[in-house]
């Protein structure tokens, strides 16, 4: 029989179980063949209880996918049936509206047992680099031609691998060996916070997790509302305009602050695009949850009940709430801009506390190379996708200026040129930090980067684009500036579009220039030796400390002749 445990007892305990979701979630990150995995980050793991409550989540991870897959163990639950899960099951999906959002997220759910009873279930998510399909882009005109589907179903029944779904896996995708690996890295994760799962219960006796779920949903429940009540009863709407596939789209939502929860409602946002960037209703409240919690609750660990207060609504076919069939491949891009449009509201109920808007969605890109058809390949040419994540700059904090580079909110790490170069035959020539591209301000936004990318000789490609902030930059607060607009160009002068599938002939690069954070607050306010670091350091240029920030013609030589000498930045 389980022994009765203290209140610190079960803090131990649920400190324990953090560390145990960090160590699947860094197991992941060790195995993954994926480098979007092992480089950027873009993953998630968590625990959850009996009923699919998720109790604890990874430090390491993004919200899109550990606030979404909060939601998905109940849907594996009622899929599979209680009456069928067995011991030794692993559970595979990547159904866009109950997992994390599009086909290129793998989920795995693998149920816990302790002597013979289920006490829980483990789950985690991967973004692979294909899925079949038309490839990761906008292009599709429904979730059909965007790659492979597996419902919610049994990777392996009683520890026994379903090779006949390995075989179809394998058949459809244009990676396989790397995929089927990072299905099997996601299995072994899972497995591993199970063995330190078990090891817990042993050591304190557990039968099940029932005691310490009760604590842990409880106290985070209490706390949240307590955050919650402590505010003002008012509501605001925040609308912000992004520039969509072809034609721009307005995401607008009203938060309302009630006493028992925070009701964020995106009625009056536009409709559902006709290519692959709209975004099912679980991603999000992904992203909206995160925006509030970050802002009213951020120490408060992630789990069902801290997450419950925070409630999203959106009408159906809106592109925040977009059903099947509709394409949804990138719907991280609609996503990513969830959390500056809930902030555009609260900034009006709870002014100085959140940041001004920044890059917003990640930079990323996916080039499928192959060798060069317009004149004899070498013989050394192959075929390979190859998936770049990049950020542009966060934007300026009320009290600090924003992070050069960074992503805000997915929080993914900008991949190294080695391990991209590692992964295909790709070159990138030029990835630096882009000067003047934060907005300036009392607190300056973020930089964001240029990077120049290319084939390596004897190959050619097709770059899909999933750029944003082209024609619609991140805008400042509190008289902060705009942050720098989205650019990309062949070198020979040829425009590219900020989405979609666009072939690189043989021979020719790719110039691009991410965008920048917003600034905060009137730049006339920002203290001077602030505004010499930045030029020091080259953060901004001589005309923008004089013209933005009316920085003196002899404090600008000064900085110029310490530049000449060497200084220590």
């Amino acid at each position: 029989m389980a022994q009765t445990h203290s209140n610190v007892a079960y803090q131990v305990m649920w400190n324990r179980l953090i560390s145990v979701v960090e160590e699947q979630a860094q197991a992941l990150v060790r195995t993954a063949f994926s480098t979007s995995v092992r480089e950027a980050g873009d993953l998630s793991a968590g625990v959850y209880d009996t009923d699919g409550q998720m109790l604890a989540q990874a430090v390491t991870g993004t919200p899109g996918h550990v606030n979404a897959m909060a939601d998905a163990v109940a849907h594996f639950i009622r899929r599979i049936g209680r009456q069928n899960i067995l011991e030794g099951d692993v559970y595979i999906t990547n159904d866009p509206w109950e997992g994390t959002g599009h086909l290129h997220d793998i989920t795995m759910v693998t149920p816990s047992f302790h002597r013979g009873k289920l006490v829980g279930f483990f789950a985690c998510t991967a973004h692979i680099v294909d899925i079949g399909g038309r490839g990761f882009g906008a292009d599709a005109a429904s979730v059909y031609e965007e790659g492979l589907y597996l419902p919610i179903m049994k990777f392996a029944d009683a520890g026994k691998v379903d090779e006949t779904l390995v075989r179809i896996i394998r058949g459809n995708v244009r990676e396989p060996d790397q995929l089927v690996g990072d299905i099997y890295a996601l299995t072994t994760c899972n497995e591993i916070g199970h063995r330190r799962l078990i090891d817990m219960m042993e050591e304190f006796a557990l039968d099940d997790l029932t005691g310490i779920a009760a604590f842990i949903l409880d106290n985070s429940r209490h706390a949240t509302l307590e955050r919650i009540a402590a505010l003002p009863r008012q509501q605001a709407t925040g609308e912000m305009t992004i520039d969509g596939f072809d034609t721009p789209i307005t995401l607008r939502v009203t938060v309302s602050i009630e006493e028992d929860h925070i009701l964020s409602d995106f009625t009056g946002t536009s409709g559902i695009d006709k290519k692959g960037i709209n975004c099912p209703l679980v991603y999000t409240k992904a992203y909206a949850c995160y925006a509030l919690k970050c802002a009213i609750a951020p120490e408060i660990p992630n789990n069902a009940a801290s997450l419950e207060p925070f409630r999203i609504t959106a009408p159906e076919d809106t592109i925040v709430n977009a059903v099947h069939p509709a394409p949804v491949a990138l719907r991280h891009i609609v996503g990513h801009f969830v959390p500056d449009t809930v902030y555009a509201a609260l900034d009006q109920i709870l002014p100085n506390l959140v940041p001004a808007e920044g890059a917003g969605c990640l930079c990323n890109f996916q080039v499928s190379l192959r060798p060069r058809t317009d004149a004899q390949a070498p013989a050394g040419a192959r075929r390979a996708e190859v998936l770049t994540f990049n950020s542009g700059g966060s934007g300026a904090r009320p009290e600090h200026d924003g992070l050069n580079a960074t992503a805000f909110p997915s929080g993914v790490m900008t991949m190294p040129v080695e391990a991209t170069e590692h992964a295909g035959p790709v070159v990138i020539w030029r990835k630096e930090l882009r000067p003047d591209s934060g907005g300036a301000g009392r607190q300056r936004g973020g930089l964001g980067q240029y990077m120049e990318v290319s084939a390596r000789e004897g190959h050619e490609f097709d770059m899909q684009a999933m750029f944003d902030r082209v024609d619609h930059p991140a805008r400042g607060r509190q008289g902060g500036a705009s942050g720098a607009p989205t650019t990309i160009a062949r070198d020979d002068g040829t425009p590219m579009r900020g989405k979609g599938k666009q072939f690189v002939p043989h021979g020719r690069r790719v110039m691009m220039a991410f965008p920048g954070g917003a600034g905060y607050g009137d730049a006339s306010e920002r203290p001077k030796d602030l505004v010499k670091r930045d030029l020091l350091r080259g953060y901004i240029s001589a005309e923008v400390a004089a013209a933005d920030y009316g920085l003196s013609a002899e404090d600008i030589r000064e900085v110029q002749e310490a530049i000449r000498k060497g200084a220590d930045l």
